[in-house]
Formats: structure tokens, sequence, C-alpha cells
């Protein structure tokens, strides 16, 4: 079981790991161990998540997430397959948990009138202070 938050859980039957080769320097161990992990999450067909929550997964992941509904983690930072199975599992945990977070609307709000007043006397400063600037005009 993944705990996302309190109220919230995802069964790890739902989530499917591939162990693949990792990229990069390593040398021998990563020519010869799959130790990098691909997680899989069918996002659209989870029966754990609220729908409102899965709409806000689907603007979060971006290309992780295939046309399908299927978010895809790679984790091949550590050495060990365990700890990517990990590092990749904390990581969906904290996209969902983000996804949880729901938005604030802004409500518009207008100026208020001492606002407006003090807006329109910097503007009568500045006004001023540009106009003393120039030279006399038609003197000569």
């Amino acid at each position: 079981m993944l705990f996302i938050t309190d109220q919230l859980s995802i069964p790890l039957r739902e989530i499917h790991f591939s162990f693949i080769r990792a990229s990069g320097p390593g040398g021998q161990h990563v020519n010869r161990s799959a130790t990098a992990v691909q997680l899989r999450f069918d996002v659209q067909n989870s029966p754990s998540l609220p729908v409102e929550i899965k709409n806000r997964l689907h603007q979060l992941a971006g290309s992780r997430l295939s046309k399908d509904g299927v978010l895809t983690i790679e984790a091949q930072e550590y050495r060990s397959q365990q700890r990517n199975r990990e590092a990749a599992l904390q990581r969906l945990a904290r996209l969902i948990r983000l996804a949880t977070i729901k938005k604030k609307s802004r409500r518009p709000t207008r100026p208020t009138l001492a606002a407006k007043q003090r807006r329109l006397a910097s503007k009568k400063r500045r006004s001023l202070t540009k106009q003393t600037r120039g030279g006399q005009r038609g003197e000569e």
C-alpha cells in the first residue's frame, strides 16, 4: 500500500514495475544488471483516485503521461534495484500529493479610492518633473 495522505492510499497491485538497464557511466555493473526502474501507474482507470485528483494529475504530469492515461516514472540514481524502486514510489507519491492540493480561485478585486488617488498623485508629480526639464521655447 502506497500512502499518499491520511485519506488517500493506492494499493501496490495498481502499480507496475519493470526493471531495465540504466544508462550512463558505471562500467561492468551497469552493463550487466537491470537496476533502473520504470514505474507505470494507470491514472485513467485507477479506482483509488477521485476524478478531480485525476484531472489535476493530468495537468501536472505533462509528458510523463501517455495518451491512454498511463503515468511513467523512471528512477536510475542508485546502484540497487530496491532503492530505485523506492525512489520511483516516492516520486509518484509526491506527484499525487501535489495533485490533491486544490488551487484557490482568484477573486477579482478593485483598487481602493486611496490607491487610485496615490496613483494619480504620483502621475501628476512625474508629469511636473518632465515639464520642467525642457528649455524655454520661443525665445530665439
